[in-house]
């Protein structure tokens, strides 16, 4: 057998481990609401490829390969727990066994891991809870995917609702349209159907009232059924505590703004603060993508190295507040036409982050240039440290709180050479540090940041959703703060 023809074999070979994989990835995540991960990566729904592709990418990351020949038996090991809902990292078991095996097998070891979510420790699977979209715009039908993609046995978030202004004729299947198919973000994994007589769209299974109203004082969502839920309002219209509070109606407990709050509502950003909000905090921000994007790495540089100050410039992709064509605008230059023009406006990213980052003490300046790319940002992020370091610091530095840190969920790495904007279309991090472009020289440091503006912070805005509604479930093995 020629060389050729072991690398084919062996190909074939971890293509049927990973077909054997998906019943049971699958069945966990039904039955017990358990998503099982590889380095922070579902794979809950994913294709045999798929599930090579994110094992094969932890090479960039950890420097050495990941095989499901390594990760099945843990995968294995976990059918045979009384598992309660938790999220379970798969990759990260297999290379704490390669170095700390302590003399268990891979069935101890992984009962010993988890074991914060078996038995008399797991959390018990509660009746979920009710989610309803104000507004069904860019970020809007990405939160609905997403909420329906996570509705798992059902018992954690329920999309039941989304309120929207009427648009005419079959304005319910031009809205089910644009939830089925995204020239961005590709097609929506699963089937949609539309009841127009009764306005409602299902998608996998899950019921989507759509309601139409002008305004938060038209509705009445008991009349839905819809009880004690949490309403996310991607419409940006409010976002003061005074304008948000029209949207505590009956049957509404909590409202989150997809957008940066004004005045005293508190600017989340999950990884970094969300373990600041108050248990009785009724309207709350998910700030901006590109607070997002910034304030965990800066937090992670904060942390390692002290700042003293900073400047974060980003390069934004254009958004539907501009126009195609020149014409009138509010903003002056925002009026210019987006897919022609390089267009300077600002950012209130970098005054933010005194808001997510209290204790942060050094000042933090920032600008923004929108440019002609429907999706996917960078930002780059110039700090002057507390003390000097080199790149090769830096750079274990942020691949480590990738990997194993509390922000991993949040901050990506990536060493590939030839990374460009396109390749970061479906991110699910905030940010990803592009080791290539790092520069480090004494006490400076400037990371280039990607992120993908709609996708990553859609992400973002519902884990802070999960965590407010009680369903944010505990990660095994536990992240090294």
């Amino acid at each position: 057998m020629t060389v050729n023809e072991d690398t084919f074999t062996n190909w074939k070979n971890r293509e049927e481990i990973a077909e054997s994989m998906i019943p049971v990835i699958g069945k966990l995540h039904r039955e017990r609401d358990v998503t099982v991960l590889v380095h922070s990566r579902s794979l809950v729904n994913k294709s045999v490829v798929s599930i090579l592709k994110t094992h094969r990418f932890a090479r960039q990351i950890a420097g050495e390969e990941l095989s499901v020949t390594e990760t099945l038996p843990f995968l294995q090991a976990l059918t045979t727990l009384d598992l309660g809902p938790s999220q379970i990292d798969i990759g990260m078991l297999a290379a704490t066994y390669r170095t700390d095996a302590d003399g268990l097998t891979v069935e101890e070891f992984t009962a010993r891991a988890v074991a914060g979510a078996t038995g008399a420790n797991k959390i018990e699977r509660g009746d979920g809870r009710d989610v309803v979209l104000y507004g069904f715009g860019r970020i809007g039908r990405l939160v609905a995917r997403l909420l329906i993609e996570k509705s798992g046995s059902g018992n954690g978030l329920r999309l039941r609702a989304v309120v929207v202004r009427g648009g005419g004729d079959q304005d319910i299947v031009k809205r089910a349209s644009l939830l089925r198919r995204d020239s961005i973000h590709g097609q929506f994994q699963g089937t949609i159907t539309v009841d127009e007589a009764n306005s409602t769209i299902t998608a996998n299974g899950n019921e989507i009232k759509v309601i139409y109203a002008n305004d938060p004082s038209e509705v009445d969502y008991t009349a839905y059924g819809i009880k004690d839920a949490i309403l996310i309002d991607n419409t940006g219209k409010w976002r003061d505590r005074e304008g948000l509070s029209q949207h505590l109606r009956p049957g509404i407990d909590k409202v989150v703004l997809t957008a940066p709050g004004k005045g005293d509502v508190p600017n989340i950003v999950h990884g970094v603060n969300h373990d600041t909000i108050k248990p009785d905090e009724r309207i709350l921000s998910c700030a901006s993508c590109t607070t997002n994007a910034i304030v965990p790495p800066l937090k992670a540089m904060a942390d390692e190295y002290g700042v003293l100050r900073g400047h974060v410039e980003t390069v934004h992709s254009f958004t539907n507040d501009q126009n195609l064509l020149d014409n009138y605008h509010s903003s002056e230059r925002r009026g210019r036409s987006a897919p022609l023009n390089m267009v300077i406006t600002e950012t209130g990213a970098a005054s933010a982050v005194a808001k997510a980052l209290p204790d942060l003490q050094a000042k933090i300046t920032g600008s923004s240039i929108r440019v002609p790319v429907p999706d996917v940002s960078i930002a780059i992020l110039n700090l002057q440290l507390a003390r000097e370091t080199t790149r090769e610091d830096v750079l274990d530095h942020l691949r480590h709180v990738s990997l194993t840190s509390p922000l991993k969920r949040q901050i990506d790495f990536i060493s590939a050479p030839d990374a460009v904007s396109s390749d970061f279309i479906g991110s699910r991090h905030a940010s990803i540090v592009d080791a290539g472009a790092t520069k480090v020289e004494g006490d400076n440091a400037i990371l280039y940041l990607w992120y993908d503006n709609e996708f990553g912070y859609s992400c973002q805005v519902i884990r802070v959703v999960q965590h407010v509604s009680g369903v944010e479930y505990p990660t095994y093995p536990a992240p090294v703060a």
